[in-house]
């Protein structure tokens, strides 16, 4: 989960724990029913929530049991039962306390972000979303509602309902940092980059040593070439988590950028990075039979990834033989491949090329907004890397963000300039913006160099849009509507 995310819920779990904690009274005339603290819900409801305090999670979710064996129907025990578990990463069992809490307490918001905060955590973002939405339908103000579904309508490609959402979550009375991180990644989504910055400094005016907000205010500086604004910010964030490799890889990134080579060297190997990752069709360094290697270089796809299978039970976590699987699999089988990069890339998140790998199944399973992000990272550690390029332009592409794609394909174009299709996208792009005259010189440009015998199918379109524009550009017209 990323530092954001994990902000949001730990604030969760904080306004509920302080929520039930004032409403234990409205239970208190209950506690002359029972006789001792061994049978009276309340009392041990009140157990959970002082070991829960504690961050004795077992115990707490031990007492919130014993509490809802005697009063069933007790939403408030199954509610902090299910943050107890969520806490544990135990999330099918949080899954079906928080739901249990939805049904007997349906007017409370509380349950429904949390279950929508769970299935996030296991990239449901549909469901999620159908229950934030339920959250501030009975509480328009639940702050973990407009926060995530904020992140949500964002990852959907639909920055304008993210920033909507963001602003209302900022109007809320004391609201939490991540409320206004969450704004400053909306306003950049938007293109807003002086109000995103705004919003990140007002979080480390209050909260100086804020990771999130560190981390995306260098990103911002990183965007402008303000190098040492960025350094200062990720040396701020290393010196938190000193340990953290992704940290320590931006870091060395922007270092690099600013011509500290030497310095750049000296925080990778301090931080264990591998300061240049080969990879390639070689297996050696892992341990396995001769016969084994030899068969997971096998060229017949079947039998190399039955012998690279067998290799990663001998070599649990090898991030190169998970890549390697990934590669396998990714144009038949895009959901194995995307498992495969994905642990790759989590155990190695400083190799460019496993991460590459994840956003390149993402992208082959359709899954775009993720794909864009995911890429985006590899662009910033390798800006010269073309697959990551390539991939990233049409991820932006199919997600409908045409003019942050339309750089992509420009980059593409002056690295590679037989890459003619290329012309294509940047037309359709400043058309579908409502760019009438960019479009209609792109897509001349690709008329012009277009080769029959491969591109037929976006001639034959082109041709067909050709008069409509140009009548419309006659017109004056420009409105940015989908042609």
């Amino acid at each position: 989960m990323s530092e954001l995310n994990t902000s949001i819920w730990k604030r969760l779990l904080l306004a509920a724990t302080t929520l039930i904690l004032l409403c234990a009274g409205a239970f208190a005339q209950t506690e002359e029913a029972f006789g001792d603290s061994a049978t009276d819900p309340v009392r041990l409801f009140e157990r959970g929530q002082s070991a829960h305090a504690r961050g004795e999670l077992e115990k707490a979710i031990g007492f919130y049991e014993q509490a809802l064996k005697v009063k069933p129907e007790f939403p408030e025990a199954e509610f902090q039962r299910g943050n107890a578990l969520a806490s544990l990463g135990r999330l099918p069992e949080a899954e079906a306390a928080f739901r249990l809490a939805i049904s007997y307490k349906k007017n409370w918001s509380l349950p429904y972000s949390a279950l929508g905060a769970v299935l996030m955590r296991q990239n449901r973002d549909k469901e999620a979303e159908q229950l934030f939405r339920q959250a501030l339908v009975t509480d328009n103000k639940d702050g973990v509602a407009l926060r995530m579904l904020a992140e949500i309508r964002l990852r959907a490609g639909d920055p304008k309902e993210a920033l909507e959402l963001a602003k209302r979550a900022t109007a809320i009375a004391e609201a939490p940092a991540s409320a206004w991180i969450g704004l400053a990644i909306a306003e950049k989504a938007n293109g807003n980059k002086v109000a995103a910055k705004a919003a990140l400094d007002r979080v480390l005016a209050e909260e100086p040593e804020n990771l999130a907000a560190l981390l995306e205010r260098a990103d911002l500086f990183t965007d402008e070439k303000n190098f040492e604004a960025a350094i200062t910010d990720l040396k701020a964030a290393a010196k938190l988590k000193p340990a953290d490799k992704l940290v320590a890889s931006r870091l060395a990134y922007v270092l690099q950028q600013a011509g500290k080579a030497d310095e750049a060297l000296a925080v990778a190997k301090s931080a264990g990075l591998e300061v240049q990752q080969k990879t390639g069709n070689s297996v050696a360094g892992v341990i396995g039979t001769p016969e084994e290697i030899e068969a997971a270089n096998s060229s017949d796809a079947a039998i190399a990834r039955k012998a690279l299978e067998k290799l990663l039970e001998k070599n649990p976590g090898n991030a190169m033989l998970l890549g390697r699987l990934g590669a396998s699999y990714r144009t038949d089988d895009p959901a194995r491949s995307l498992e495969f990069y994905k642990k790759a890339s989590e155990i190695q998140p400083d190799a460019p090329e496993y991460a590459l790998g994840y956003g390149a199944a993402l992208v082959q399973a359709r899954r775009f907004e993720q794909a864009a992000f995911v890429l985006r990272q590899v662009v910033r550690s390798t800006p010269e890397n073309y697959a990551a390029r390539a991939n990233l332009a049409t991820a932006l592409y199919e997600s409908k963000r045409y003019q942050d794609a339309i750089p992509e394909y420009q980059w593409i174009l002056t690295t590679k300039p037989e890459a003619v299709i290329a012309h294509y996208f940047i037309a359709t792009s400043h058309d579908y913006l409502g760019e009438y005259p960019e479009a209609l010189a792109s897509y001349e440009k690709f008329l012009a160099v277009a080769d029959a015998k491969t591109n037929q199918l976006e001639i034959d379109k082109v041709k067909l849009r050709l008069p409509t524009l140009r009548r419309q550009i006659q017109l004056g017209e420009g409105a940015k509507k989908k042609p």
